[in-house]
């Protein structure tokens, strides 16, 4: 069974050079342990997932245009990630805010092409199917 995610859970994107921490805001009122539980919902660019450091994927036009003034050496770019669906596939039997809640075998994607998943969930005693 894998935990739930809860606030400052650390994130990475397959395009991204560094790690992320999950913010989680407290308007969603249910905390496991001491931090706020996430839900899929909790996939919001800056509010709720953070930059990645630098961007390496060439679908993000700032990295392309960068490397093609390399003459086409990949050039990272700054992060600024475009998530524009939930989280999948959350745990569908424990709701959070009517919303099935995020568990550490969540992942969401960026438009950029990167795959955002859960590399410590923030809390390990609340577990969920």
């Amino acid at each position: 069974m894998p935990p739930l995610v809860a606030n400052g859970a650390l994130l990475k994107c397959s395009f991204g050079l560094a790690p992320s921490s999950l913010l989680v805001t407290p308007e969603k009122g249910v905390s496991g342990t001491t931090q706020p539980i996430a839900n899929i919902a909790d996939q919001v660019p800056v509010k709720n997932i953070p930059p990645f450091g630098m961007c390496n994927s060439l679908a993000n036009p700032t990295v392309a245009a960068a490397t093609a003034a390399a003459l086409g050496v990949l050039t990272p770019m700054p992060c600024v990630p475009v998530i524009p669906a939930p989280w999948v596939p959350g745990a569908p039997m424990v709701q959070i805010k009517m919303l099935p809640a995020l568990n550490a075998t969540s992942k969401c994607m960026c438009t950029w092409g990167g795959v955002i998943e859960v590399t410590m969930p923030g809390q390990m005693k609340a577990q969920v199917k």
